[in-house]
């Protein structure tokens, strides 16, 4: 197959064209992960051209795997994750580059093995892993293409800090108490084919650069898988980061254990709302604020908070902030966006309104 029929499909795309094949078949790209995120990933910058690409991941491919990680199969189990799929990418495309590296991530190890690529696509899972993946790549003024899942609920950016904030703007530090183990949340393996190919193609945006492109810079996108609800919200860029609001060179580099990376709010029942020293915050619209309340509530609405985070403003003295809507549905997602966003002490309030309402027949909403 000549190189023309291989990509006619793309290069006949005006965005794209021969230039912006040429400027894929000169990338280099660095996959951090061959897991479910990653294997998508590698697939489609396989498949589009991207000449140089890189795969790390130190472990082996495991039956449980298999779920997601498409690039695999049964007769895999065993072998290493980076070289299997090296091998996998060439016989789908022998025209480009592909270097496998069968080692962990670490601060000894990072900046060397960033130093040969563009573009670094963030497939990992965990927390410490993303830190050092985003804490390198500003140092070294590169790009990373972000993304997460956990059970039906997935993320796609793109944190440059040089034209936009960092993942340590999203995330200054791990939020404390509402972090899950990853295997026993859990993920649906076609969640990771759709973020792994939106990572592959805001690479593929990021390399070609068309006029028209707007990538997800500065901006958060976020899946429900359950209902295929999909928002975007704005990532400001952090005066006090504190890793991209320093000069690179004070910017420091540590590798730690990993735990899974998506915080998820805890419900309070009602029953247990009299208990609470909390700031109730009501999340619904305002005619439904309007129709009636529980009394001393503030009202934030959901749609606000998803167009801006800045909206919220903490409590502060160690007060924790219960959320509420009609049923219970609204008020988690506003309270795991603003955990996924750093802050803490959030919680949803289970069965909402009606809940309380059930409960408090006897005492009037406001």
């Amino acid at each position: 197959m000549s190189r023309n029929q291989r990509y006619d499909r793309q290069t006949i795309m005006p965005e794209i064209g021969t230039a912006g094949q040429e400027k894929l078949a000169a990338a280099r790209v660095l996959v951090v992960g061959a897991g479910g995120l990653g294997c998508p990933v590698l697939l489609y910058l396989a498949g589009a051209g991207v000449g140089t690409i890189g795969i790390i991941d130190y472990d082996q491919v495991d039956e449980s795997n298999l779920q997601r990680q498409v690039l695999f199969t049964s007769g895999d189990a065993g072998e290493m994750k980076a070289t299997v799929a090296r091998d996998r990418l060439l016989h789908l495309n022998p025209g480009i580059a592909v270097n496998s590296y069968t080692e962990e991530l670490t601060d000894k190890n990072v900046i060397g093995l960033f130093s040969d690529y563009d573009i670094i696509v963030d497939g990992t899972d965990n927390f410490p892993a993303k830190f050092l993946i985003n804490d390198a790549a500003v140092k070294m003024g590169k790009p990373v293409i972000y993304g997460a899942i956990q059970g039906f609920d997935g993320q796609v950016s793109v944190f440059d800090a040089g034209s936009g904030p960092c993942y340590r703007c999203l995330h200054p530090k791990i939020p404390e108490g509402v972090v899950l183990n990853c295997a026993e949340a859990g993920v649906i393996g076609a969640l990771a084919g759709i973020i792994g190919s939106m990572q592959a193609a805001e690479a593929i945006k990021y390399i070609v650069k068309d006029a028209s492109f707007a990538p997800l810079t500065g901006k958060l996108w976020m899946i429900d898988a359950r209902t295929m609800e999909t928002r975007i919200i704005k990532v400001p860029k952090r005066p006090d980061c504190p890793v991209c609001s320093r000069p690179p060179e004070e910017i420091p580099l540590e590798s730690s254990s990993p735990v899974c990376f998506i915080a998820t709010a805890g419900e309070i029942a009602c029953d247990d709302l009299v208990l609470q020293d909390a700031v109730l915050v009501d999340v619904r619209e305002l005619p439904e604020w309007s129709a009636g309340h529980i009394e001393g509530a503030v009202h934030l609405p959901l749609s606000a908070l998803q167009k801006n985070l800045n909206v919220f403003s903490p409590p502060g003295n160690g007060k924790s902030c219960i959320f509420y809507c009609q049923r219970g549905a609204r008020s988690r997602k506003a309270a795991d966006m603003l955990l996924n966003a750093g802050f803490s002490n959030l919680y949803s309030l289970k069965g909402g309104f009606e809940a309380w309402r059930a409960l408090n027949k006897d005492t009037p909403s406001r």
